[in-house]
């Protein structure tokens, strides 16, 4: 059957592609294998076959019906269906092109090239000769999408929701691309190009640099000690955060075990996945790891969770653990057998009331007793502004904060980040979210309790002068992002970073708070270069 063997082919390409991914990569390209099995996409076109059309015809109004279902459920607060949508366009097109002489999967990209294009799909993004490709913009997507995500952990400048007019820009015409600032110079002077070509010479020393000395300590010029963990996912990852300087562990995504699967990871697997970590950080590194965070725009098949009309506001995070306490505490007997593989602390995610804490702890304290484990650090994430409100009343009760600032940002300002039209808004500098990360400092640092980041801006060199200055202590980034953190963190000065941020929360908009955080960040340039 040609639509069988056009599905096989495809799968064949999707694994071979994924062979030079990470493992976050990866995972996106996963779900478009699950895709090309989907029983309610295969059967709109075996429909259409039955009906005599050709395996091309009938795959094509399968694949394009499928996704303008989803995305016509999706009212104006599920980003996941939108996702969902997008990509079975791409393996639909993938498949097509196995089916149809002449449609072409993938083209050729010259040297030096700058992509602009309506939009891009993940495999797109993945397929891509990334020695040739300097950067790429879209007229669509966000921040959030998979081929913003893709484009990040690649390492390559990309802009979304650029002007619609760069698509006139003819083939070979010299552009600039400003991944930094968000800009796509069209007309660019010989002056530009000259000071574009002198900027990527100095970027690329200056990276080299900061990996040289990636494992010196992220100590500030007055002596205050920022501690750099990576957010990872697996043992692997792990491994690459401490190679690449990391100080432990301050994120581990639990969900990875529980992801592409049709049941629960039993304990043994869970407890030897959570070791597998530990040992690659030892006794004396920390390791944060979260409870499993689901629910919202995260479900998972095998754990149903009734259809809600908000799902960002029903059963996410803890609530799901709670209302799942089978699940809940073999999960935590599983992660209490790493306790004395590292510095073990355990999280909790998406916590709102301090009910909410008081139950999650009393079933660790439970299953600890049952397994005589010792004693371990146990946070929470603050993610929503209630958490942040009364943060004073959890750090009587919790050991440590980690904030989680895409979510906090979202529930903050009260738009949902994936949003076509609101995700530009979405700013996590907006000064109310920048407040709220204030409160929370504020009220742990009067129970002698840490704050860490484990959000996006932990990695945002603009905001971390900030983060510094409000309270924070731990930054837990991105693997590849850890070099240039810790470079930072030195070259800062804790009252400098006090001044600033007491300056950026007074003000009215995230553009004001941006302008003055760029301006700082240039002044320190340049007083930089002035004394290397």
């Amino acid at each position: 059957m040609l639509l069988k063997a056009a599905l096989q082919e495809s799968s064949a390409q999707i694994d071979a592609l994924m062979t030079d991914l990470g493992k976050t990569e990866s995972k996106i390209l996963s779900t478009h294998q699950e895709l090309l099995e989907d029983p309610d996409l295969l059967k709109l076109a075996a429909d259409g076959i039955e009906q005599r059309k050709s395996a091309g015809f009938a795959w094509r109004a399968a694949f394009l019906q499928y996704a303008t279902q989803l995305e016509s459920l999706q009212g104006n607060h599920n980003a996941m269906l939108r996702e969902r949508g997008t990509d079975i366009r791409d393996v639909g097109h993938r498949v097509l092109g196995q089916l149809v002489e002449g449609i072409q999967s993938s083209f050729e990209l010259p040297d030096g090239a700058i992509l602009i294009a309506p939009e891009l799909s993940p495999s797109d993004t993945a397929s891509f000769d990334r020695s040739k490709l300097l950067g790429f913009c879209t007229t669509t997507g966000g921040p959030t999408s998979h081929v913003a995500i893709l484009a990040k952990s690649f390492g390559i400048p990309a802009l979304c929701n650029v002007d619609e007019s760069a698509l006139n820009l003819a083939d070979g015409t010299l552009v600039v691309l400003d991944g930094t600032n968000g800009i796509l110079n069209s007309q660019p002077t010989s002056a530009d190009i000259e000071r574009a070509q002198a900027d990527i010479s100095e970027i690329n020393t200056r990276d080299q640099q900061y990996r040289l000395n990636a494992k010196t300590l992220a100590v500030t010029q007055d002596g205050r000690r920022i501690e750099v963990v990576a957010n990872v996912r697996n043992a692997q990852e792990a491994t690459e955060g401490i190679a690449n300087g990391a100080e432990g562990v301050g994120l581990l995504r639990s969900e990875f075990l529980f992801d592409n699967r049709d049941s629960t990871p039993s304990e043994d697997e869970q407890a030897d996945a959570y070791a597998a970590v530990a040992k690659a950080l030892g006794p004396e590194r920390p390791l944060v790891i979260r409870t499993l965070d689901v629910g919202g725009d995260k479900p998972l098949s095998y754990l149903p969770i009734p259809k809600e009309e908000n799902p960002f506001l029903g059963l996410r995070g803890v609530r799901v653990s709670l209302d799942q306490p089978a699940i809940f505490r073999t999960q935590l007997r599983a992660i209490l057998c790493c306790a004395g593989l590292a510095k073990l602390h355990i999280m909790f995610p998406m916590i709102a009331t301090l009910e909410e804490l008081r139950e999650a702890k009393l079933i660790l304290a439970e299953e600890r007793s049952k397994t005589n484990a010792p004693n371990v650090q146990v946070g929470l994430m603050i993610e929503v502004p209630s958490a942040a409100v009364l943060s004073e009343q959890f750090a009587k009760e919790a050991d440590f904060f980690s904030i989680g600032t895409n979510d906090l940002t979202q529930y903050t300002l009260a738009m949902d980040r994936g949003h076509p039209k609101l995700a530009q808004k979405a700013d996590g500098l907006h000064p109310a979210v920048l407040k709220m990360i204030a409160m929370t400092c504020e009220g742990a640092l009067k129970h002698g309790k840490w704050v860490g980041v484990c959000g996006g801006l932990a990695s945002d060199l603009l905001v971390i002068p900030v983060l510094i200055g409000l309270g924070v202590v731990e930054l837990s980034v991105s693997v590849p992002a850890i070099p240039a953190v810790k470079a930072l963190v030195r070259r800062l000065s804790l009252p400098e970073c006090k001044v600033l941020a007491q300056e950026v929360i007074q003000m009215g908009t995230a553009a004001e708070v941006r302008a003055k955080l760029t301006a700082f960040a240039n002044t320190k340039e340049e007083k930089n270069h002035a004394h290397p």
